[in-house]
């Protein structure tokens, strides 16, 4: 079992996992990758609501077959890592998808940029309490209720997809 300085270890079914404070994330990637963890396998967020973000890290030991997961939670208001690019510079990637999805700022990666999606969009599709607005802005063809076909039983009651305002989707 690997150590950390300032992580907690916890084994389950056989994975072994250390928690690490915010300001010692790297320090945490740095010591593993040291101790024979030179494979970065992938990096993402995990929204905790209602004050945090999760930030999971998978690196793995060739030689042992071990592998090895690395958390951190970082606050809702403002969610700061240091970067893990000089550290593994397959990081960057898992980051910048992780920055767009999550809005996780990853403090000294060299190319902080959206990856995914298009150029103007708002907001972090992943975070929980993002709303999928396409869903009601956009009218679904065909029936979806009992009775919107124009034969056939009634149709139930109209129910807007959850998370969604009540006010939203009037105007469409």
């Amino acid at each position: 079992m690997i150590g950390i300085p300032g992580g907690t270890v916890s084994e389950t079914f056989g994975e072994t996992t250390v928690d690490v404070d915010p300001a010692g994330w790297a320090d945490a990637l740095r010591h593993a990758r040291d101790q024979g963890y030179h494979f970065f396998d992938w990096l993402t967020g995990v929204d905790e609501p209602p004050d945090s973000f999760g930030v999971v890290a998978h690196v793995f030991d060739p030689e042992s077959f071990a592998h090895l997961l690395i958390r951190t939670r970082v606050p809702r208001a403002d969610p700061r890592l240091p970067s893990a690019v000089e550290v593994y510079r397959g990081a960057n990637w898992h980051e910048r998808e992780t920055y767009e999805m999550f809005g996780v700022i990853f403090e000294g990666h060299p190319d902080l940029r959206p990856l995914l999606l298009p150029d103007g969009f708002e907001g972090h599709p992943l975070r929980k309490d993002f709303v999928l607005a396409a869903r009601v802005a956009k009218v679904w063809p065909g029936a979806k209720e009992p009775g919107e076909s124009g034969h056939g039983a009634p149709s139930r009651r109209k129910m807007a997809p959850p998370g969604v305002p009540a006010d939203w989707g009037k105007d469409a």
